[in-house]
C-alpha cells in the first residue's frame, strides 16, 4: 500500500506540473530536471582608447580637466561577458588645485561604459602597462 501512494503522489505531481521539467536547481530527480543552458557568448574585446576617448565624461568628472588619459588592454569580467579595464590621467580637484594621477576601473558591456570606481590598493590596476588616448 505504502509504494502505492508513492506513486500516485509522484503521477499526480507529473499531471500538475504539465509537461514542462523543473530547473536544474528544482528539488526533484535529475531525469526530471531541465539540462542547464549554455553560458551566452563572450562579447569580442572592446576599443578601449577609442570608447574613452570619445565618452571622458564617462569616466571623469567634467570640471576635473583630465590631462594625460592613459588606458590598460581591456581584461574579460570575472563573472559576465562584459569587459573592464584601468584608465589613468593627472585631474584638478573642485577647487582647481591638482590631484595629481588618478585611475579608475572601468566596466564595459554592449560596447559602453556601465560603471566606474576609484581603485583600491587590492586592485591589479598598478601592475597593469598603459596606453596614451
Amino acid at each position: 500500500m505504502r509504494g502505492g501512494f508513492h506513486c500516485s503522489a509522484l503521477c499526480l505531481a507529473l499531471m500538475l506540473g504539465g509537461c514542462g521539467f523543473a530547473d536544474v536547481r528544482s528539488p526533484v530527480p535529475e531525469f526530471m530536471r531541465k539540462e542547464a543552458e549554455p553560458p551566452p557568448p563572450l562579447e569580442p574585446p572592446p576599443d578601449v582608447k577609442q570608447l574613452v576617448r570619445g565618452h571622458l565624461e564617462a569616466v571623469f568628472v567634467a570640471n576635473s580637466y583630465p590631462r594625460g588619459v592613459q588606458v590598460s588592454r581591456p581584461t574579460h569580467e570575472v563573472r559576465g561577458t562584459g569587459w573592464t579595464a584601468c584608465v589613468r590621467a593627472e585631474v584638478n580637484s573642485a577647487t582647481g588645485t591638482s590631484l595629481g594621477m588618478v585611475t579608475y576601473r572601468i566596466s564595459i558591456i554592449g560596447g559602453a561604459i556601465i560603471d566606474r570606481r576609484r581603485i583600491d590598493p587590492d586592485d591589479n590596476c598598478a601592475t597593469e602597462s598603459y596606453e596614451p588616448i
